[in-house]
């Protein structure tokens, strides 16, 4: 289990109405929609015209995802996935540029076994080996080889180097050192440079591990500074949200942004987040409205394993159909083996009443490992069921400092559980 330094936080609403208001009565299409836009119409011209075009299909496929990062439309990753594909095959996968390119987007689709295998190959290939081995770390980190992981990261150790730091910041995360990821995302966000994309990256990834901390109102504020300096950034507003949402329990303000958010992207997500606006209403028929919305959308083949964690605790939570939630955990420990995936198993099976293999697994692969606040919360409910009083008690007080990973309805069942 994680161990969370505890923060000084605001208490009562941090969420400012007035800024959000005036922010969704005057969006406009940002600079980096624009310039993306722009930059999309030049190379798909470009392309077009080119005898060969090795060069202008890399920058279409480029523009192709910048473009996913800003309206969530799967077709664009797919698109540009297709497209390095077919570059990779006409280098003969002897240019290791295409390869860690491929590799990014592997891991974008969730595909880690792939992005493992397009990595090595660019490693064995030799040029630009401190790119390559920055997206090692990301496709190990992701497959749950945590000691490679750290051994990756000594070897790419920088004082000067986002990529380092942006990295390193996850690893703290991961074993549970909280204060010192926060500081190595903050190192990151000093070393994007004049890179707006860069920056609002590293901002609200530093306000995302301030929600994890229980510390609202600093991560508010740097949702706000990311949003100030490109309104394109449609996480932060719905990093806002959230903070509307299981912190200030204005559900209306919550629902306004979720809605808009809709409004401006093709992800699924702002169903989910709806629906647990829903829950947090105790409106059951909304709450099963948009979560068959978000499980039709997601369950598509070309989400993959994208949406399995989301997936999973739709199925053994309220929709309580838990074979679906074992199916779906099964498949994603094919896809990666780590303490999280194992947990979300470890649940489906409890609650599927295969209570002792549930129990088995929990032994060997999840007992002792650091989990996030949902993973936390899932066995501490498992224990207190099973009459371990004391583990669960443990579970539910790592889960309390990563309180604001829970919906609403879930906190409120964890203060519950903890005071019973």
């Amino acid at each position: 289990m994680a161990a969370i330094s505890s923060c000084n936080t605001k208490k009562g609403p941090v969420t400012d109405t007035l800024f959000v208001d005036s922010l969704l009565s005057n969006y406009k299409i940002s600079e980096a929609q624009s310039i993306n836009e722009k930059d999309i119409t030049f190379w798909k011209n470009k392309l077009d015209k080119a005898p060969v075009g090795f060069l202008e299909a890399q920058q279409y496929a480029g523009n192709l995802v910048a473009r996913f990062h800003l309206y969530g439309d799967i077709k664009d990753l797919k698109a540009a996935d297709s497209i390095l594909h077919w570059l990779n095959q006409q280098y003969k996968e002897q240019d290791a540029g295409p390869l860690r390119t491929l590799a990014g987007y592997a891991i974008l689709q969730h595909r880690f076994h792939e992005a493992y295998e397009d990595v090595q190959k660019a490693l064995a290939l030799g040029s630009e080996r401190y790119a390559s081995e920055l997206l090692n770390f990301d496709a190990v980190f992701e497959l749950g080889q945590d000691q490679l992981a750290k051994t990756i990261l000594s070897k790419t150790r920088s004082t000067n180097e986002y990529g380092y730091f942006f990295r390193l910041s996850k690893y703290k995360h991961l074993v549970g050192e909280l204060d010192s990821s926060i500081a190595a995302m903050k190192k990151a966000t000093e070393l994007a440079g004049n890179s707006v994309a860069l920056k609002q990256t590293a901002i609200s990834n530093t306000a995302d591990l301030y929600m994890h901390a229980a510390d609202p109102a600093n991560a508010n504020k740097l949702y706000m500074q990311s949003i100030r300096m490109d309104a394109s950034d449609l996480h932060s507003l719905s990093g806002i949200g959230w903070i509307a949402l299981v912190n200030d329990k204005n559900d209306t303000l919550a629902e306004k942004i979720f809605r808009f958010v809709q409004t401006k992207t093709k992800s699924p997500e702002p169903l989910l987040k709806l629906a647990q606006v829903a829950e947090q209403r105790g409106d059951s028929i909304a709450e099963k409205k948009y979560a068959f919305e978000f499980i039709n959308i997601v369950s598509d083949s070309m989400y993959g394993n994208m949406y399995n964690k989301y997936l999973v605790d739709l199925y053994s939570g309220f929709l309580n159909e838990p074979g679906k939630a074992v199916a779906i955990a099964e498949r994603e420990l094919s896809n990666r083996t780590t303490p999280q995936t194992y947990s979300w198993y470890v649940w489906s099976l409890f609650k599927n009443n295969q209570r002792e293999k549930a129990l088995a697994i929990y032994d060997k692969y999840v007992s002792g490992k650091p989990l996030e606040g949902l993973e936390l919360y899932y066995m501490g409910k498992m224990m207190k069921e099973i009459g371990k009083g004391y583990n669960a008690e443990q579970y539910f007080k790592a889960a309390y400092r990563n309180r604001y990973d829970l919906s609403p309805a879930k906190q409120k069942d964890l203060e519950g559980l903890m005071n019973n």
